[in-house]
C-alpha cells in the first residue's frame, strides 16, 4: 500500500497523489506498486528488496542520487498470552525532491507521522524529516525499555511467591528482546555516525544539531540496554541456584521420610516371621497403629522444621 503525506499548515496530512516535498509510505508494497516506484523514481530495484528483508541489518547505500538509509526499529508482537519485543528494518529513501519509507508492516512510529501525531515536522525538508523519524525511533526503544523493565520486575515479584515455568520462560522472552535490541541499536549507531560524517548526506547546522540528539538517544538506550541485561543475567543465575537449593531441600526432606517409613516396615516384617518364642506385644492389636502415629508425628516435626507446611 503506497500513501501520500505533506506538511500543510504545520501539520502532516495526507494527500490523494504525489507532489514535490511529499512523503511517500510505503507498507507491505506489492510488486507493481515497487515497479512503479522504481519506474518513476529511477530506484535500484535493490534498494527495495534491502528494505523489504527482515534480517536486512543497518546500513547506508548510495546509487544514481538516490541515497538508502536502513535502520532498525523497535516492534512488539503478540505470542500467545505474552508480549515479545523484537525489531524490524525500514528503508529510508532519499530523492532529489522526496522522501519515501518503506516497511514490512505498519508500524507505530511511521503511523505517528501519519496520524499528524507529530507536529512541526516538515516533509519538503527531506534531511530534517528523514532525522525526526530517526529521533522517534530512539524515543521509542526507551519507551519499549521502560516496558520491559517494569514487565520483569511484575515476573520478579510473582516468582518470589511461586516459580513456576511459565514466569521462567517470561524472563528468558525479556532477555532475548534485550539482545535484539543491543543488536540493532549497536547497529543503528554505526549508521548514525557515518551520517554525521556527513559524506552520504549534505548536513545543515540544524540538521547537525537534531541528529546529535538522535544519537545521545540512542547511545542512552545502548547504556540502558546494557544495564538491563546485566541485571536479567544476574536474576537468571540467582533464580537457577534457588531452583538448584530448593531441590536439595526437598531431596533431603524425602530422604528422612523414606528413612521414617523404613522402620515400621522392618518391624512388621520381623512380627511377620515365625520365630520360636514370639516377640514382644505380639498379642496386641494397637501396637501398629501406635507404631504408624509415632512415625507420622516425627514426618509432621521434620516438615515443619524445613518448613515444607
Amino acid at each position: 500500500m503506497i500513501s501520500y503525506y505533506k506538511t500543510i499548515n504545520g501539520r502532516i496530512q495526507e494527500i490523494e497523489d504525489y507532489e514535490p516535498g511529499c512523503w511517500i509510505n510505503c507498507i507491505e508494497p506489492d510488486g507493481e506498486e515497487v515497479a512503479s516506484l522504481i519506474k518513476d523514481f529511477s530506484i535500484e530495484p535493490d534498494f527495495f528488496r534491502a528494505s523489504l528483508d527482515e534480517e536486512e541489518s543497518s546500513h547506508i547505500d548510495n546509487e544514481s542520487g538516490v541515497t538508502l538509509i536502513i535502520i532498525d526499529i523497535p516492534s512488539v508482537e503478540k505470542f500467545d498470552t505474552s508480549i515479545r519485543y523484537t525489531t524490524m528494518p525500514i528503508g529510508i529513501m532519499i530523492t532529489e525532491r522526496n522522501v519515501i519509507t518503506v516497511s514490512l508492516r505498519d508500524n507505530p512510529i511511521l503511523s505517528e507521522f501519519s496520524e499528524g501525531v507529530v507536529k512541526d515536522v516538515l516533509t519538503n525538508y527531506k534531511t530534517q524529516f528523514v532525522f525526526h523519524i530517526m529521533l522517534r525511533v530512539a524515543t521509542k526503544y526507551l519507551q519499549y525499555l521502560k516496558q520491559i523493565d517494569k514487565i520483569s520486575e511484575h515476573v520478579e515479584q510473582k516468582m518470589k511467591k511461586a516459580m513456576r515455568n511459565k514466569e521462567i520462560m517470561q524472563l528468558f522472552e525479556i532477555q532475548k528482546s534485550l539482545v535484539y535490541f543491543s543488536s540493532s541499536l549497536k547497529a543503528d549507531e554505526i549508521t548514525l555516525e557515518k551520517l554525521m560524517r556527513g559524506r552520504h548526506i549534505k548536513l545543515y547546522e540544524d540538521d547537525q544539531d537534531l541528529l546529535e540528539d538522535v544519537l545521545i538517544e540512542i547511545k542512552q538506550a545502548i547504556e540502558m540496554v546494557g544495564i538491563h541485561l546485566n541485571i536479567m543475567s544476574g536474576k537468571m543465575d540467582t533464580f537457577a541456584s534457588i531452583i538448584s537449593n530448593n531441590l536439595n531441600m526437598v531431596m533431603k526432606v524425602l530422604a528422612s521420610l523414606t528413612l521414617i517409613v523404613s522402620i515400621p516396615t522392618v518391624i512388621s516384617g520381623l512380627y511377620g516371621m515365625n520365630i520360636e518364642g514370639g516377640l514382644p506385644f505380639d498379642q496386641f492389636w494397637w501396637f501398629p497403629i501406635l507404631l504408624s502415629a509415632v512415625m507420622m508425628f516425627i514426618a509432621y516435626i521434620i516438615l515443619k522444621k524445613k518448613d515444607m507446611f
